[in-house]
């Protein structure tokens, strides 16, 4: 029978552990102050008031942010971008991946080359926006999809991960009749479970979160992405047609404020809710390809 000894706490961890929970309470004030701004009740908010909690519940943001069409045009932009782009990058950044860990590839030097020349050098804002120009991708969502299908870091740790994969497995399947494609979507694939889970949260977030490119390659407000969107609410929401209005059928009006601080959450919500369900993935996923042997 084995006992683990407790470890003794010093003057420092006492110090470091305050300081810590101090700075989580200061970074969770500005979604407390979002969260419950966009719960308040518009007869009873105040303009820059902090609230910790609503003085009166309401859903009044919340239903009025809900029946704006421009809102819901960018709902479902942003789901169509995050869904399709998504799944682009796993298949493009694993196929290809799986491809630069063949040493028998030829030209596969010059392909890794290729990869790590990108993660130095970046042909920067104007070239980019001429390509996806001459390509007649202004004003489409594929704008937002085909420049990130995948990236040199993506490429790299997945292929460190699939290196670490016993050879042994892929000889046997050949051995037993398997092509590469079948080798690599009945054996590469299933492995990769927890890399697959953990890449899909890092591309779902970044496509969720696209602003920039959208910024400069979306002029069509109908195509808006939600950061865009409230980014105009936030900035300039006069320009977005989302203002003040009569919410519930009756004389309220929302204030603006209120129906910022709702968009922000809807925006936050799907990640938030789908984060947990992903946690034990993401965990093990962001050590892939660190240690070998």
């Amino acid at each position: 029978m084995s006992f683990v000894a407790k470890k003794k706490l010093t003057m420092f961890d006492y110090v470091n552990y305050s300081l810590l929970a101090l700075i989580s309470i200061v970074c969770l004030f500005p979604f407390i102050y979002v969260f419950s701004v966009s719960f308040t009740d518009p007869k009873v908010y105040i303009p820059l008031k902090f609230y910790l909690f609503p003085d009166k519940w309401s859903l009044s943001a919340y239903k009025y942010i809900l029946s704006t069409n421009s809102f819901i045009h960018a709902l479902k932009s942003t789901v169509f971008v995050t869904v399709i782009g998504t799944i682009l990058n796993l298949i493009v950044s694993f196929s290809f991946a799986y491809v630069l860990t063949k040493k028998t590839l030829p030209g596969r030097k010059i392909l890794l080359a290729a990869v790590i020349f990108t993660l130095v050098f970046n042909a920067g804002i104007l070239p980019s926006y001429l390509l996806i120009k001459q390509l007649g991708l202004l004003n489409s969502y594929w704008s937002l999809i085909w420049p990130t299908l995948t990236s040199a870091w993506s490429l790299l740790v997945i292929k460190s991960f699939l290196e670490s994969h016993p050879p042994e497995l892929e000889e046997s399947a050949r051995i037993d009749g398997c092509t590469e494609v079948g080798v690599f979507l009945r054996i590469i694939i299933p492995l990769s479970m927890p890399a697959i889970a953990a890449f899909m949260l890092f591309f779902a977030v970044s496509h969720w979160n696209t602003y920039f490119n959208a910024l400069i390659y979306i002029s069509d407000s109908k195509k808006w992405t939600l950061q865009v969107l409230i980014k105009s609410l936030v900035i300039d929401s006069d320009s977005t047609g989302v203002g003040q209005a009569g919410a519930g059928g009756d004389d309220r009006i929302v204030p603006q404020e209120t129906i910022r601080m709702a968009a922000i959450m809807l925006a936050m919500a799907p990640i938030l809710l789908v984060y947990p369900f992903l946690q034990k993935h993401f965990a093990k996923g962001v050590m892939l390809g660190s240690v070998k042997g």
